[in-house]
């Protein structure tokens, strides 16, 4: 399966990288081939593969965004996503490690809107990038969880093995409507982590009798 990413920086090359390594096609979406971020990402991998984000949209099945949220409405409202599953890997993160929409809607129901011929799933957003290279080294007896959310049951049924495929144990929490709760609990991590000062090789696991 090839994967476009539109962002290349630490969440996106983290997910990327662990991807190309099980076998998936990697495709940095990019108008700018020369960028730092692009160059960093061929330089810790040389197998992915750099096209203009409309081609590389076209080309792929799955996309994923993993950009800074304020850039989201300019980057999206211009491209067609041909109904195809867009992970949303983004937080709107406001003053003081406050959800930026003021709890009001969730990110990903704003990236909807933006991407509007997307189908959107919120994943890869409740913990850092670095949880995300290779998860299945943590100290663990069990996976830890990916909780996901969206609207679409086919798009999700793509996430769903897309996150297995990473070695996190994929958990469906509902609509995109709950993208606001993991978005909370993102914060919850971020503060933990970059603020307090926790380890941040750190995740959460899905325990059920």
């Amino acid at each position: 399966m090839k994967l476009a990413f539109i962002g290349i920086g630490n969440v996106g090359f983290a997910i990327a990288n662990n991807l190309q390594q099980k076998g998936y096609a990697i495709v940095v979406a990019n108008d700018n081939p020369n960028s730092k971020s692009v160059q960093k990402a061929l330089s810790e991998n040389s197998n992915f593969e750099v096209l203009p984000v409309k081609e590389a949209i076209k080309v792929s099945e799955v996309v994923f965004l993993a950009t800074p949220f304020n850039s989201n409405q300019a980057i999206l409202e211009d491209l067609d996503f041909q109904e195809k599953t867009l992970i949303d890997c983004t937080n709107p993160v406001g003053a003081g490690i406050s959800h930026g929409l003021k709890s009001e809607i969730s990110g990903s129901e704003k990236i909807q809107e933006w991407a509007s011929t997307s189908k959107v799933v919120k994943a890869f957003t409740i913990y850092g990038f670095e949880n995300f290279s290779n998860p299945e080294t943590l100290n663990s007896e069990v996976k830890p969880v990916m909780l996901f959310a969206g609207n679409d049951t086919g798009a999700k049924a793509q996430a769903e093995a897309i996150i297995n495929d990473t070695g996190f144990f994929a958990k469906d929490v509902g609509g995109l409507d709950q993208a606001l709760h993991l978005e909370h609990m993102t914060l919850l991590w971020v503060k933990m982590a970059r603020r307090d000062g926790h380890h941040p090789n750190f995740t959460w696991t899905y325990l059920e009798n």
